[in-house]
This record gives C-alpha cells, structure tokens and sequence, in this order.
C-alpha cells in the first residue's frame, strides 16, 4: 500500500468486490490494513450484472458480508438491456461506469481492483495475440485513470499485481472465508477461459506467471519513458482554441513515428472525448497523410475533424493543423483550467 500510495493511489477509497477469491482477498487485506493504521476502512462496491440467475443473490452476499466486518456496501445494478455480443467488454464497461457514478457522486477518489500477478500475465499473452504494440503489453499499470467518462479526478488501483492468485485463495483459506464461483470463468467461449486450462503447457515451456508479468512490468517503464517524450511534443507543438486543437504538423511528422502517433491519439481521444484508443491502423494512415502533406480537404476519424486551420488559427505558420469534433459529435465538454491559447499536458 505504500508502493502503491507513492504512485498516485489516494485513500479513502473504494474497492470493487464481485464475490470471487481475488476481489474478496482484496477487500479483507484493505480492512486489515486499515485497522492496523487507524483509517477508515474501505467502501465495498458490488455490482449486480443481471446476466446469471441468482445474480442479486451474490451481489447482496457480498454486501452483507462486508457490513458484518464494519465497512459500508453498496449494490449497483446494471439495468437495461443487455448486449447480444461482446458481452464480456460491455459488463466490464457498465462495471466501471457504475462504480465510476457512485464515486463521482460521493467524492471517493480512487478504486481498487484486485488484479493478480495471473492476471496480468494473461493480459499480456492475450494482447500479445492481438499484436499490441508497447501499450497493450505493458499490461496493466498500478495506479491508472479510471476508465469511464466523466471521472478524470477519479483513478483505478491495482495493488495486487505481484501476488499470484493462488496466494490470495491460501489467504481467504487461512481465515475460514469461502468465495464464490463464477460460471463464466469456466466459459470456453472466452480467450481468456481457454488461456487459463493452458497454463500448464505454458509452465512445461518456461512460461510462469512471473516472468510473463516482469517482461510487462520492462515495458511499462518503456511506456513512461515514451509518455514523457509525448507530452514534451505536445508542449511544443499543439495549442487548445475551445474545443479544438491546433497542430504543429511539421513537429509532429519529425517526430520519431511512435511519439507521433501517441501525440496524435492523446489529441483525438481529448478532442473526441472517448476513452478508448483509435483503431491503429487508422491512426498510422492519419500520420502518413501528415508527413507526406496529403491530408487535401481533411480526414476524420475517432469522432474527430483533422484539417488544415484557417489563416486566422495558423499559430504554428501554414502547416497549423486543425482538429474539431465531428458534425453531431459535439465532444466532450473541456474541464480543468485549459483556455484558449494554452498547451495540452
């Protein structure tokens, strides 16, 4: 908790608890912790997906039993219907939101989640599959935004990442706790599931958990480095004009490719307001048409307008790039002190 502390975590916070070993493993060593140190203890949020019988069952399982240890509880539900594909991701989103809205709400500045050492080597492998670049296999990072809309003063904690599951399941055992498991984890539909009954040909090979989630940790600190050089760029070379931004297209088509694209994703996902990425490809084909001046009338993509801007915006001289909302995207809604004239950081 201190390492984590030290990284941007704050407290009081909340934890995220579903019922299974990890996230309950979770929630008791929080309460121990702060017992021990004379804080308040951890709020637990649980949310009823509505995608499995018996589902308010668990959810107010969890509740009752964080109430009987002295922390507050609360249920969220995801109402509405439901998703017929992708339906992983779309409860992994309504989770965040959820729990994002609660917090927003009640002035919580931080979420801790309990990924494992195991997950994190999942994730890698499965974004290795996908062919990541150094971001998705970086994997997940200890302290990170929190990934909803509308939560910039909000972060996600992860300070489990090096303890492997299988001692976290040794601990809830070691207290008498039972936790409960969830049909999905056990659905070969998903990457994830089929990765799992894997993992001892995985370990004949060489392939452990921890070594997997060390290369992950090489290349988050690859990450920072190339964040840093990232925003140094968009320092120099980007300016906002309400909700737009303006571009130094020269600076960013010299720029080394990789800090070009990263410049060019921060500014669409800031101008568009999503949280999300855009698709890769696309974003080398927009950093192509900078370098070689083919952007002719102006491309759009990730809800954005990219364009040449009018010689009344042109700050960085006749290769001042534009980038607006999309027409009926109106984007999201600038915060903070950011004004006319003012650099993105």
């Amino acid at each position: 908790m201190d390492r984590i502390l030290a990284q941007g975590a704050v407290w009081p916070g909340a934890v995220g608890v579903s019922g299974g070993a990890d996230s309950l493993a979770l929630m008791f060593l929080l309460a121990d912790w702060t017992a021990a140190g004379g804080l308040a203890p951890p709020v637990v949020l649980t949310v009823d997906h509505g995608l499995q019988p018996g589902s308010k069952q668990v959810a107010e399982g969890v509740a009752a039993r964080a109430r009987r240890h002295g922390m507050a509880a609360h249920v969220l539900r995801w109402t509405g219907r439901k998703p017929g594909a992708d339906i992983e991701k779309a409860a992994r989103d309504a989770r965040y939101r959820l729990m994002g809205d609660w917090c927003r709400r009640n002035g919580i500045g931080c979420v801790f989640v309990a990924h494992s050492m195991d997950d994190q080597a999942e994730t890698f492998l499965l974004r290795l599959m996908r062919g990541s670049g150094v971001d998705g296999l970086a994997a997940m990072a200890p302290v990170a935004p929190f990934p909803a809309r509308d939560c910039e003063n909000l972060r996600l904690a992860r300070p489990l990442l090096r303890i492997p599951r299988a001692k976290l399941r040794g601990f809830l055992a070691s207290r008498g706790e039972a936790w409960f498991e969830d049909e999905m984890n056990a659905d070969r539909r998903f990457a994830r599931v089929r990765l799992r009954e894997d993992w001892p040909t995985l370990r004949e090979m060489g392939f452990s958990a921890q070594r997997i989630a060390t290369a992950a940790g090489h290349l988050a600190r690859a990450r920072t480095a190339l964040d840093r050089d990232t925003q140094l760029l968009l320092q120099r070379a980007s300016r906002m004009e309400g909700k737009a931004v303006l571009l130094d297209a020269d600076a960013i088509a010299a720029a080394p490719e990789e800090i070009g694209l990263r410049a060019l994703s921060r500014v669409l996902m800031q101008v568009s307001g999503q949280i999300y990425r855009p698709r890769f490809d696309r974003l080398e084909q927009l950093l192509a048409a900078i370098r070689y001046r083919d952007l002719r009338g102006g491309r759009t993509l990730h809800g954005c307008c990219i364009r040449p801007a009018s010689k009344r915006l042109a700050c960085f001289g006749p290769r001042t790039l534009s980038v607006t909302p999309e027409a009926g995207r109106g984007g999201k809604k600038q915060t903070g002190s950011a004004t006319a004239g003012s650099f993105i950081c």
